[in-house]
């Protein structure tokens, strides 16, 4: 599969589902209406896992401009290769904004609060403050990024056919799930104030998605914080990349 194709529908999922538990629990009449926090973080820790178990082995599953930079910025990644990753994530987070509306369409045309349409679609801070909020954001992204980086396959020599080579020894389809833990961990420990984007394109995404949805009676897209979910998962991706590199070396 090509890489973008992979990233496109890597981030899609992801969407679909971490979204998707987010208008089950807060929009009207839904089977998990009110099911609280818990539930919406285990949701998007699935999420992660389930959209990384697809896309991996295609793309390394960024799903996450935030994490392509970084990795870009750590030389794990060619430069060359992020325009495209960025530009397939954010289609594929649009994409998955369009899907959870027709998925939830008639629970969205039952639920009066505005706010809770909007929030099934991208973050907002409980308490708003630039700067707390993007120092939420930047240390959410940075935990996220730097567990990325030290996760290693572990390798051990072995002798076969007087052949020396190395098997990889690890969970082979579950190494996606350490990463779903981690973005589990970060939501549930991390999350309550801004709601943990962590990922541009996971809020830019659905947020165009819903500026652009013929959703009944939503509000405006909240587009004079849009700029914290993008530039704080960057900026805390980079700097875990550039600490990544710093111990590398000691």
């Amino acid at each position: 599969m090509n890489p973008y194709i992979a990233e496109l529908i890597g981030t899609t999922i992801l969407i679909l589902l971490g979204n998707g538990v987010v208008a089950n629990v807060v929009l009207a009449r839904t089977k998990g209406h009110d099911a609280g926090w818990i539930v919406i973080t285990m949701g998007w820790g699935f999420a992660v896992f389930t959209a990384v178990l697809c896309v991996a082995q295609y793309s390394g599953a960024h799903i996450n401009p935030a994490v392509s930079v970084a990795l870009a910025v750590a030389g794990k990644f060619s430069w060359g290769l992020v325009p495209g990753y960025v530009v397939a994530q954010l289609a594929g987070g649009i994409l998955g904004g369009v899907l959870v509306y027709l998925v939830y369409r008639a629970h969205y045309a039952v639920t009066d609060d505005a706010n809770s349409k909007l929030a099934t679609y991208c973050t907002a801070p409980e308490i708003r403050g630039a700067f707390d909020n993007f120092f939420s954001e930047a240390i959410g992204t940075f935990v996220l990024v730097f567990a990325v980086l030290l996760m290693v396959d572990t390798t051990v020599p072995v002798d076969l056919s007087e052949k020396a080579e190395s098997l990889k020894v690890g969970l082979g389809a579950l190494g996606a799930l350490p990463v779903g833990l981690v973005v589990l961990t970060i939501g549930l420990c991390l999350g309550g104030t801004t709601g943990y984007a962590i990922n541009p394109a996971r809020d830019l995404g659905p947020r165009i998605a819903h500026a652009i949805l013929p959703i009944p009676d939503k509000r405006d897209s909240d587009w004079s914080y849009a700029w914290i979910p993008v530039v704080g998962p960057i900026a805390g991706g980079v700097i875990a990349a550039l600490a990544f590199q710093a111990i590398s070396t000691m």
